[in-house]
């Protein structure tokens, strides 16, 4: 690591970004924290944001905008200004035919993104993280889980969670460490859930009452419709849960071990810390 230039991190006040920044802080790495309401200034959609944000930087780690195909220029004109290492986010199942359905725009994201770092000629490592834990603490089933029951399309189908805690520590040993140049981790947690033994260690550890409703990719969209969501984001939501239904998120992946020598965190110690949330909420 080349501590006398900032180390920036894209998509940085997010589930994964926020980790990275927070212990490459903790090592004492300067870090440049890219978002539109950041210092500089950052937007995926405003180019002419691009250059400031990249200045004398030497490594990115790179959260793309899912739905864009933004990674590929963006890392070209990161590698024309001197940066020499990325570390991309991808996602679960880029190549693996039949994962992402048709109306999933973030497939096109992470496939044309992962082929841009590979291409771009300085050293790359890519992370490839199943369903993140925290999306019941902090993003996608917050509110269902506050209201008492998640509706969604995924069957009784299990998903290897993996805690954005160990994300994040993955990101910082390839930005920081030497040995992972070329990897491409993908990453799990230990074990895979159901939805509904997921939501029941959530009400077990809170006391909140909590179910799981199982609906068909038609009733959610047209469940999500009702509530005002546009209905191509809606088939995109739905797309992205079909995965699991189809038993294509249950496989445990030896990411984290390779990376980090260690067990990925379990489930029931994400539970456990998060617990908190829900509580108070």
């Amino acid at each position: 690591m080349t501590n006398n230039h900032p180390i920036l991190v894209t998509g940085g006040t997010g589930k994964s970004g926020g980790r990275v920044a927070a212990l490459l802080r903790a090592q004492g790495a300067l870090v440049r924290v890219a978002s539109r309401s950041g210092e500089p200034r950052f937007d995926w959609l405003d180019r002419a944001t691009w250059d400031t944000a990249l200045a004398d930087v030497r490594e990115v780690y790179l959260v793309p905008m899912d739905g864009e195909l933004l990674t590929r220029p963006f890392v070209e004109r990161a590698v024309e200004l001197g940066v020499e290492r990325v570390v991309l986010l991808s996602g679960r199942g880029v190549d693996v035919p039949g994962y992402s359905g048709e109306a999933n725009s973030a497939g096109a994201t992470h496939t044309d993104g992962e082929s841009a770092v590979r291409d771009s000629g300085v050293a790359w490592t890519i992370l490839r993280p199943t369903w993140f834990a925290q999306n019941f603490s902090e993003g996608f089933f917050l509110d269902a889980v506050l209201s008492g029951e998640l509706r969604l399309p995924a069957g009784d189908g299990a998903v290897s969670f993996v805690d954005a805690e160990d994300i994040a520590a993955v990101a910082v040993a390839a930005l920081t460490e030497a040995g992972h140049d070329g990897q491409t981790y993908e990453l799990s947690g230990p074990r895979a859930l159901t939805m509904a033994e997921a939501v029941t260690e959530i009400a077990e550890a809170t006391g909140r009452r909590l179910r799981y409703v199982p609906l068909s990719h038609e009733e959610f969209v047209a469940e999500l419709s009702e509530r005002g969501w546009p209905v191509a984001e809606a088939e995109d939501y739905a797309e992205a849960v079909g995965p699991i239904r189809r038993g294509m998120d249950s496989h445990i992946s030896d990411g984290v071990g390779r990376a980090l020598a260690r067990q990925p965190r379990d489930f029931t110690e994400y539970v456990k810390g998060a617990a908190g949330v829900w509580r108070d909420s």
